[in-house]
């Protein structure tokens, strides 16, 4: 068994199917040494477990947990293209919040995909990230997030 994949069992976690794209798009694009992911929703099962603003209809902490869905989402997008033990480094994260608008708590929101990742692919897992408070996102989503990954 691979390591990541050691890991997310230990978490209590299953890879999910990649998330049908929502328009003209892949899922992830590998260039190089690099994948970047398309931004991947909190979709389970193809389902939005919640929809509405952070701050508003969906509280911090449920909409970190749902970051952490938005990234384990991205993760099936990045092994769809490459073998999860050859990540070298999670590069970039960037975290969409769809925010009430006095909510300034992105940053904690997105901790929840930056947390996850790091438990999956331990120092390889700290990344450089944004997190943008934003209007809206597709479908309602609370949280979108996308990733990139450096690989072997």
């Amino acid at each position: 068994m691979s390591a990541v994949a050691e890991r997310l069992r230990e978490l209590g976690l299953e890879l999910p199917e990649v998330a049908k794209p929502l328009a003209a798009y892949v899922p992830a694009v590998r260039s190089g040494n690099y994948v970047y992911t398309s931004g991947q929703l909190p979709l389970v099962k193809g389902e939005l477990p919640e929809t509405g603003k952070v701050g508003a209809a969906v509280s911090p902490e449920r909409a970190a947990e749902l970051a952490a869905t938005c990234a384990l989402n991205a993760v099936a997008a990045l092994a769809s293209q490459v073998n999860l033990d050859d990540v070298v480094r999670i590069v970039k994260v960037v975290g969409f919040v769809a925010s009430a608008p006095e909510f300034t708590g992105q940053p904690a929101v997105v901790n929840g995909a930056s947390e996850l990742l790091g438990k999956l692919f331990g120092d390889a897992g700290v990344h450089a990230r944004s997190a943008v408070g934003v209007a809206v996102l597709p479908l309602d989503a609370p949280v979108e997030v996308e990733l990139i990954a450096e690989v072997r």
